[in-house]
């Protein structure tokens, strides 16, 4: 991948970062649940059951908060620091969706960052990671297992 990573145009970002926060993480969690959920293993779930997390997109100006609370991710308001914030450009964050680039090589280029408790942001990256990638394409997302 190019040095030069694409961002958001100004505009869009200066539009976007004073839209309130909570209804974002609203809509945030409900794509989580539909479509990341399921593919988690239960392990995992556990560890992240009531731990605050925080998604930072950073060229739009905005930020998801939210936990995992026994059945499902939920949108949270955040008082204090989150266990874990990982944060990235809108297109980062995309090419890591459609396995496009790396999350390491993203980390090691200071593009993505992650905040806060280590070994709970390397279980989250290391779940996403080994998601299988034919689980996240789009004519699977909205099968029923």
């Amino acid at each position: 991948m190019n040095a030069t990573a694409y961002r958001l145009p100004e505009p869009v970002a200066k539009l976007l970062s004073v839209l309130p926060a909570f209804p974002g993480s609203l809509l945030f969690v409900q794509g989580l649940n539909l479509f990341l959920a399921r593919h988690l293993p239960a392990d995992t779930l556990q560890a992240l059951d009531g731990e605050a997390l925080r998604i930072r997109v950073r060229d739009a100006g905005v930020q998801f908060d939210f936990t995992w609370k026994g059945r499902g991710f939920v949108a949270a308001r955040h008082q204090a620091e989150p266990a874990l914030t990982i944060a990235a450009t809108a297109h980062d964050f995309l090419l890591l969706m459609q396995r496009k680039e790396d999350p390491d090589t993203l980390f090691f280029s200071r593009r993505l960052v992650m905040e806060g408790d280590t070994e709970l942001g390397l279980l989250v990256k290391n779940t996403l990671d080994a998601i299988d990638l034919p689980a996240l394409h789009p004519r699977n997302l909205f099968s029923r297992r």
